[in-house]
């Protein structure tokens, strides 16, 4: 019985091709690194980053809504009372900051403001409409 062999080419090709997945592997393995977190004070073309703390007379505010005064963009303060506006402010851009039971603020922008502390103040919260408590409770399930 003969055995098939195999051809010194077909052998060459196969061993040149496994070589050359094996370096292409190596090859597409390169680090990645990421960027630098932007510090409070830095600067860019378009403004200033602007970072704070928004805080009560019991410590910070988690939640308090801080928003660009004629848009959308905003964001809310963390656990600690803390936040950072995703865009770069300049000069004169007023920020509206409102969180529920506490008086809205509006604070203007200039070319010293880097970090904001923001203390809010309670506020009285009006329903509009009654209570009315004179009527029983009636069940509209039939008996």
């Amino acid at each position: 019985m003969k055995t098939p062999s195999t051809s010194p080419r077909k052998n060459a090709l196969g061993s040149l091709g496994c070589l050359t997945l094996l370096l292409l592997a190596l090859v597409s393995f390169n680090p990645v690194y990421a960027q630098d977190q932007t510090s409070s004070t830095e600067t860019t073309q378009d403004g200033r980053v602007i970072k704070g703390i928004i805080s009560d007379d019991s410590g910070p505010v988690e939640g308090a809504t801080v928003i660009l005064k004629g848009t959308k963009t905003g964001t809310s303060s963390n656990e600690k009372g803390e936040f950072t506006f995703p865009k770069p402010l300049k000069s004169g851009d007023v920020l509206l900051i409102s969180y529920l039971g506490y008086k809205n603020q509006e604070l203007k922008i200039d070319d010293s403001t880097n970090r904001l502390e923001i203390m809010l103040t309670e506020d009285l919260i009006e329903f509009t409409g009654a209570l009315n408590s004179n009527k029983p409770y009636k069940s509209k399930r039939s008996k």
